[in-house]
């Protein structure tokens, strides 16, 4: 029942994570056949309280006529309830720490939530939404022309939930560590003393150099607080990096101690509908000195693993997504 679906994604285009996901659902959901239409949230308190009440007044018409547009509205990360009567279904894709906790008055509004991990949705389930694990996938940015080098990667972006500043202070501790590059957008940067071991890039840096650095820098230190799903975790195991993150959900759904390296950590607050976690210190500096110790041969066969699992999941997510738009598609509201 799948083929040849009308599907109207829903979601702020803001040019990092949710672009790469509506880039993603989009391409694979046309390669299932179906005709994809796309609607972008504006930011702005305009766009955000004026223009949704004025949809929901619109549509309250609507609603009582039955005259949807689309067979599906997927809305990715918030739920937007003034678009719902365009649709027969309405179904999210959510990433909890930015799922705001007075939306889950709205989730009433949702025949289904399809999630990207295990975690979310035992955190959408115990408050009466269906769920269907789809997972998802990342873009592939595995060179194998590029040299590597031993040194380390921290891809903090614009996110301030990357434990970028304690590790940064922890790196100043060890100046005879090996180099640790960090790229960060300049919103959310804080510098900081220089360390003549830490190369810290503030600002834009184009894909082609981007791409470069994922593949020449052996390890990638991915120490989230927490994650939807956690693109730039799956691009430093598609890339065959050693890859460290904290040892919480969802991070170590994606990470292994078969493929990567879990950090201990704690929890240390709340960010909207996800636990918060940071990386303990001490076994933070463990797990590096321990990469900085492993031979060739051991990042390898770690690397090796990582891009098993990246392959496998890339080939998996267009089934799962079939059957998640399916399971959308079958809810009895």
């Amino acid at each position: 029942m799948n083929a040849g679906l009308r599907i109207n994604l829903i979601a702020r285009n803001n040019g990092v994570g949710l672009s790469a996901d509506l880039r993603l659902l989009g391409d694979a959901l046309r390669a299932q056949g179906h005709a994809i239409e796309y609607t972008n949230i504006r930011g702005g308190k305009f766009h955000k309280y004026i223009v949704p009440a004025a949809r929901r007044a619109a549509y309250a018409l609507r609603r009582l006529v039955r005259m949807p547009r689309f067979d599906l509205n997927l809305m990715l990360e918030h739920v937007r309830d003034e678009y719902a009567a365009l649709a027969h279904r309405n179904a999210m894709i959510p990433n909890p720490e930015w799922q705001w906790p007075h939306e889950v008055a709205r989730f009433a509004v949702l025949d289904h939530v399809l999630v990207k991990t295990h975690h979310a949705s035992s955190i959408f389930r115990t408050r009466g939404c269906r769920t269907t694990y789809i997972g998802f996938t990342s873009p592939d940015r595995l060179d194998l022309t590029v040299p590597r080098r031993r040194e380390f990667l921290h891809l903090a972006g614009r996110s301030e939930l990357k434990g970028t500043q304690r590790l940064l202070a922890l790196w100043r501790r060890h100046p005879e560590w090996p180099r640790l590059t960090v790229v960060q957008h300049a919103i959310t940067a804080k510098p900081g003393p220089p360390s003549a071991n830490i190369d810290h890039r503030i600002g834009y840096i184009d894909d082609a150099s981007l791409k470069r650095l994922q593949n020449e820098l052996r390890f990638h230190l991915c120490p989230s607080e927490a994650e939807g799903y956690g693109h730039y975790i799956v691009e430093a195991l598609g890339v065959g990096a050693a890859v460290v993150t904290i040892d919480a959900a969802p991070m170590n759904e994606l990470v292994t101690r078969e493929r990567g390296v879990l950090v201990a950590c704690r929890a240390s607050g709340q960010k909207n509908l996800a636990i918060v976690h940071e990386f303990d210190e001490d076994a933070m500096t463990v797990a590096v000195e321990r990469l900085i110790a492993t031979n060739d041969a051991g990042l390898d066969r770690l690397g090796a693993a990582a891009r098993a699992w990246y392959e496998e999941n890339d080939r998996g997510f267009g089934m799962r997504l079939k059957a998640g738009i399916t399971a959308a598609m079958d809810s009895d509201h």
